[in-house]
C-alpha cells in the first residue's frame, strides 16, 4: 500500500494562489446575499476555510493574505451565528498582525473581527474594547476609502 499523495503538492503555487482568490471572492456572493439557505452558509463557511487553507501553502501567501483569510473565516462564522469559531479566527487575525507587524487596515479589521465576534457571543466588554481599538486604527489608514469602509463595517456591530 502506498501513501497518500501530499495534497499540497497536487497545484503548483499559481494554482493554490488562484483557487484562494476565486473562493475568496466567492464567499463575498454569499455573505452578502440577502438571503442564504443552511447550505449556502454551509458553503460560505467551506469556501472561506478552502480559500485560507489555499493560502497558506508555502510560497502562496504572504502573512497579510493568511490575515485576510482568517478575518474572513471570523466573518462567515460570525454572519452564522458561530461565535466561538468567529472568536478563534478573530484572534489568530490579531495575532498575526501582532506578530507580522501588519498594521493600517488590516490591523483595523482584525479588532473588528474580535469586536464582531464577542458580539456573536453575547460579550459587550470584549466587544466594547474591540470596536474601540478598532477606531482608533482608523487614524492610521492610508487609504480614505479604506477607512470609510472601516467604520460603515464598525456602526454594522451593535
Amino acid at each position: 500500500m502506498t501513501a497518500p499523495a501530499d495534497p499540497t503538492s497536487l497545484l503548483d503555487p499559481a494554482d493554490h494562489r488562484r483557487l484562494g482568490v476565486n473562493l475568496f471572492n466567492h464567499v463575498w456572493t454569499l455573505l452578502d446575499a440577502p438571503r442564504r439557505s443552511e447550505d449556502d452558509t454551509f458553503e460560505m463557511i467551506h469556501a472561506a476555510h478552502a480559500s485560507l487553507w489555499h493560502w497558506s501553502r508555502r510560497g502562496v501567501g504572504e502573512p497579510v493574505n493568511i490575515v485576510r483569510g482568517e478575518w474572513q473565516v471570523s466573518r462567515v462564522c460570525a454572519a452564522a451565528g458561530r461565535a466561538e469559531p468567529a472568536m478563534v479566527h478573530a484572534r489568530r487575525c490579531l495575532a498575526l498582525c501582532q506578530a507580522h507587524a501588519i498594521a493600517d487596515f488590516d490591523l483595523a479589521f482584525a479588532h473588528e473581527a474580535v469586536a464582531r465576534a464577542a458580539h456573536a457571543a453575547g460579550d459587550t466588554a470584549t466587544r466594547d474594547e474591540h470596536l474601540n481599538h478598532a477606531r482608533a486604527c482608523a487614524g492610521a489608514i492610508a487609504d480614505p476609502e479604506d477607512r470609510d469602509h472601516l467604520h460603515a463595517q464598525l456602526a454594522t456591530i451593535t
